[in-house]
């Protein structure tokens, strides 16, 4: 995960394990591609005819649908169940002696 816009809930360098194919609840991180093709997380809102309505934790640091509108369901790429903080996630990949 890079980018603020998911502060204090996610930190850039978080890794994440996401479920494709599921159906977003409202409250759920999800991973979404916006219409101008950028691939984001954020968090399901609502559902609206449409789509879902998509905002980020830090308001002021995010584009959401706030700017870019409704997502459409299929454009939710998957939701996150997941988050291997970045701390953990540099003691898994440090390289390991022979």
């Amino acid at each position: 995960m890079r980018g603020r816009s998911m502060l204090p809930t996610l930190r850039p360098g978080d890794l994440l394990w996401v479920r494709y194919g599921v159906e977003p609840r409202p409250g759920d991180l999800v991973v979404a591609r916006f219409v101008d093709g950028t691939v984001a997380v954020k968090r399901a809102v609502e559902p609206r005819p449409g789509g879902w309505w998509l905002l980020s934790d830090n308001p002021a640091e995010g584009v959401d649908s706030r700017h870019r509108g409704v997502v459409p369901a299929e454009a939710v790429l998957g939701v996150v169940r997941r988050r291997l903080p970045r701390l953990c996630a540099r003691l898994r990949t440090r390289p390991t002696s022979e």
